[in-house]
């Protein structure tokens, strides 16, 4: 059975960080984060599932932007959150 490519991948642009700094509704409301994702299809920054608000996984609803890669060094892995699996 041959794996299918995520349909999602199409929605990947060439993006630089919005708010390389943090997560940009964590700057404005002065909340802490754990790690940062990054928006593979507009460049913003949000944080990820284990901080407390979660706004990687909002905007990738709000903006129908599913798929997301780490700001981490070294993770070159990618995100979908409408399928919740890696792309």
């Amino acid at each position: 059975m041959a794996i299918e490519p995520d349909p999602h991948l199409s929605m990947v642009r060439p993006v630089a960080p919005r708010s390389p700094e943090g997560c940009e509704e964590c700057l404005r409301l002065g909340s802490p984060w754990v790690h940062l994702r990054l928006c593979l299809t507009c460049g913003h920054v949000g944080c990820c599932d284990s901080s407390p608000l979660k706004h990687a996984r909002a905007h990738a609803y709000a903006d129908q932007h599913p798929i997301v890669e780490p700001m981490e060094p070294g993770e070159t892995w990618r995100w979908c959150y409408a399928h919740e699996a890696m792309a």
